[in-house]
């Protein structure tokens, strides 16, 4: 099974951050590095430095320099985690690279790294979620709140990850097959953004 490893990796990143909660700390990734749970904490990593940057620039006292600092910082974030995304595919690519695909197999709506994605974020959600179930300077409808909040995050936790996990069945057994595209994002690069090439 994938998902309860991928799942454990990323609650361990989560709580070696949380230990100095320090957005400017180094990574110390625990994992070997040519192995995929390096590769998962790393990705983990960098979504929980970012969640920790949105809520920074979000300060409404924040001096607007630093709060551009923070956003140009956040751009090159989002760059690293969609290179991770590849990395993981690429990662994964390769592991399945022998399967014989079926004559009838078909292509999924989004690669498996893509949906492993979106499982990282809701485990920072979950954490963070919990964390205001238990708060003490709130009241027990905020925190009411919360737990309904929490359940909700954790069924979809579930399901996103039986969903993976089938998804990753019917690679292995050639009913689905893989099929990765570079994203292309115009607005990092000095030759495809207008405002950065000078176009009037």
């Amino acid at each position: 099974m994938f998902t309860p490893n991928a799942n454990a990796v990323f609650n361990r990143s989560i709580d070696d951050y949380h230990r100095t909660d320090d957005v400017d700390r180094p990574v110390e990734n625990p994992y070997p590095a040519e192995s995929l749970d390096h590769l998962l904490y790393l990705k983990n990593w960098i979504d929980t430095v970012q969640w920790h940057l949105e809520d920074i620039i979000r300060n409404p006292e924040i001096d607007p320099a630093e709060a551009l600092a923070i956003k140009r910082r956040i751009d090159r974030s989002n760059q690293e985690r969609t290179d991770m995304v590849e990395y993981i595919d690429s990662w994964l690519l390769e592991k399945y690279k022998d399967t014989a695909v079926a004559p009838d197999a078909r292509l999924n709506t989004e690669t498996p790294a893509w949906a492993i994605d979106r499982l990282s974020i809701l485990a920072l959600k979950i954490y963070h979620m919990k964390q205001e179930t238990l708060r003490t300077d709130v009241g027990d409808a905020h925190r009411a709140a919360c737990r309904a909040k929490l359940e909700v995050l954790e069924t979809q936790q579930a399901d996103l990850s039986q969903a993976i996990e089938e998804l990753l069945e019917d690679i292995e057994a050639g009913r689905k097959y893989m099929k990765t595209y570079k994203q292309m994002k115009m607005y990092n690069d000095p030759a495809l953004n207008p405002v950065l090439y000078g176009k009037k």
